[in-house]
């Protein structure tokens, strides 16, 4: 038999659905909203959980990084990866998501490229799915992890996600300054489970991606057993 985490039989140990990177939302097909997410997080978390002998499924976003030799499955807007989740949820036992999701998309999009003189003033927005709502709505058995990337009020709205996203942990990550960045291998954080939403001064430190991404999968092996 195979052994993973802490000696403990390959399978026995919990299968974990990572999301990384962020999305893009098509205006026409020359221009996109998106954000500055890396993926780095959640290539970090994959990588670790099947270096630690879990059986990982990496949907990404795209990005820059190098392919992992694990499952993966590419996608660009948040409706595809809305669709990917719910196509590998009910096979998982944990998910962590840590892609930074379009909360919004255009409301209209363009066949042809809009020239400037024709371009939208305004542009109309309709919100995206909320992939982690519907998937705290739909758990059974998995266990799920949020990240909450925040620039102020950070545990106020950390908890506010975690609670009303039906979480069992979620990671409170500050965002806004270069050196723990979006694309810093660095990352300022504390975690937060439902038990501790009250703490008012938790465990802030700062980690390498690395180094949260081994401490991370060995929560969601404890989270999975219990």
């Amino acid at each position: 038999m195979d052994y993973g985490l802490n000696n403990m039989p390959v399978k026995f140990l919990p299968r974990i659905l990572v999301t990384a990177g962020p999305t893009r939302e098509f205006l026409d097909p020359t221009r996109f909203l998106s954000n500055p997410s890396s993926g780095k997080m959640g290539y970090c978390i994959a990588d670790e959980a099947c270096k630690q002998g879990c059986s990982v499924t990496l949907i990404s976003g795209p990005v820059s990084l190098t392919p992992l030799p694990i499952k993966m499955v590419h996608v660009i807007s948040a409706r595809e990866m809305f669709q990917t989740v719910k196509k590998y949820f009910h096979t998982c036992d944990v998910l962590i998501m840590t892609a930074a999701v379009s909360d919004y998309r255009p409301g209209n999009l363009s066949r042809h490229k809009l020239k400037k003189k024709k371009s939208p003033q305004t542009l109309a927005l309709i919100p995206n799915p909320d992939i982690l709502a519907w998937a705290g709505a739909h758990k059974k058995n998995q266990r799920l992890i949020g990240f909450a990337a925040e620039t102020d009020h950070l545990l106020e709205n950390a908890r506010k996600k975690m609670l009303s996203k039906n979480l069992d942990m979620i990671v409170a990550n500050r965002v806004g300054h270069q050196a723990c960045g979006f694309e810093s291998d660095k990352i300022e954080f504390a975690f937060l489970t439902p038990d501790q939403a009250r703490i008012s001064h938790p465990d802030f430190k700062i980690w390498t991606k690395r180094k949260l991404a081994r401490e991370l999968i060995q929560k969601a092996v404890k989270l999975y057993g219990h």
